[in-house]
């Protein structure tokens, strides 16, 4: 879809050893820009991840373990990293219970992860952009960074807080070349979604299709799954010269789920 205008370009992309920032990932790195893909672990199989990125596509790809629960390390990541053009902040996870019953240790670990990790990151990153004279800052939100639902209270309250910390970021850098966009997936068929499909099947004595429409899908106009690709797509769109004057806002790829 796009030619290769991120040569020469770096791209960090946390929590990219699968799914979502896997896609983006392979995405940036078909349009030409080298990688470094990340995430808590250290294995053998991580590392030749990157290996096959960067033969598929004629880049350089790095892994590099850091534990985004912990600011050092995030800013440790990017620093490590050398240089960062491009920054996609993508790590995540999720807990699901009422508010009187939510662990406060997860409420710690979902706001660490999934929003101050995005901050430590951008205040490693902007340096490096503004001496590069180029910087994409983009942020992996969520239709509930938009919106909410019962039960995820840490997990809305982070990806609010995703939006709210990129307008700040594109407000500070509106004079620059720089721009800073978070992207709002609604429902996207990751290997984590896909796996969790029997149980769901068997849970509600539901049929794949039914229990997609139904159930996964419930909230998504479309009745279709974002696709990673799409996602890594919209995140080489951000990067290109098309959207240099789009910064401090989100694009919902939601199926038309935040339309409601």
């Amino acid at each position: 879809m796009f030619q290769r205008f991120l040569a020469g370009k770096t791209a960090v992309i946390t929590g990219s050893n699968s799914g979502i920032g896997l896609g983006v990932a392979e995405r940036l790195a078909a349009a030409g820009a080298d990688v470094v893909l990340n995430s808590f672990t250290d294995r053998d199989e991580d590392h030749a991840l990157a290996e096959k990125l960067a033969a598929a596509h004629g880049v350089t790809a790095r892994y590099i373990m850091a534990d985004m629960s912990k600011g050092d390390a995030c800013r440790a990541l990017v620093e490590q990293a050398g240089r960062c053009d491009i920054l996609v902040n993508n790590a995540g996870i999720q807990h699901v219970a009422a508010i009187p019953d939510f662990p406060a240790e997860k409420w710690d670990a979902i706001i660490a992860i999934n929003l101050s990790s995005a901050f430590h990151t951008t205040a490693a990153a902007l340096p490096m952009m503004r001496d590069a004279g180029w910087g994409r800052v983009i942020n992996i939100a969520s239709a509930h960074g938009l919106t909410a639902s019962p039960y995820k209270s840490a997990y809305v309250a982070a990806k609010h807080g995703i939006v709210g910390l990129t307008k700040v970021t594109g407000l500070e850098t509106a004079r620059e070349p720089i721009t800073a966009n978070a992207i709002c997936p609604g429902y996207v068929l990751t290997p984590l979604v896909e796996a969790q499909i029997p149980d769901t099947m068997a849970k509600y004595g539901m049929g794949r299709d039914e229990v997609i429409e139904k159930v996964l899908l419930e909230r998504q106009p479309s009745k279709e799954f974002a696709t990673t690709g799409q996602l890594g797509d919209t995140a080489v769109f951000l990067c290109s010269d098309a959207a240099a004057q789009i910064t401090g806002t989100t694009i919902s790829v939601d199926g038309g789920w935040t339309a409601l």
